[in-house]
């Protein structure tokens, strides 16, 4: 069984929270201030995942890249793999807002959308 201090970042406050895990067993020992807290932490501790933005190549865009994001949280231990997928990926333009780049990245489950709008010179 071991101990982390979680910093919880749903609200402003801040909630420094202990969590105990014990395998896929989660227990909040003290901190947090609300449920949500509560439900960040546990989360936290038992399956980080974070939203990951990034840029893509773009061939034959006004622009050389356009900036992009994961339409969910990936899972913390594959931000490099997808980072990688997303670095030696290239579109053609046009590319438009919110256009799925790449589907179901790195087999998270999750797609790359682009986040702006790019035309063709």
């Amino acid at each position: 069984m071991d101990e982390k201090e979680i910093t919880c970042i749903v609200c402003p406050i801040g909630c420094k929270i202990l969590v105990r895990r014990n395998g896929t067993l989660c227990e909040l020992v003290e901190g947090n201030k609300c449920k949500r807290g509560a439900e960040y932490a546990r989360s936290e501790a038992l399956d980080p995942r974070r939203m990951l933005t990034s840029s893509i190549s773009v061939i034959g865009g006004k622009w050389p890249l356009v900036s992009v994001k994961t339409t969910k949280p990936i899972p913390k231990d594959n931000i490099f793999t997808v980072l990688d997928v997303i670095q030696k990926a290239k579109v053609k333009a046009p590319v438009q807002c919110g256009q799925i780049l790449l589907k179901n990245v790195a087999d998270t489950g999750v797609d790359v959308i682009a986040t702006k709008t790019v035309g063709s010179t």
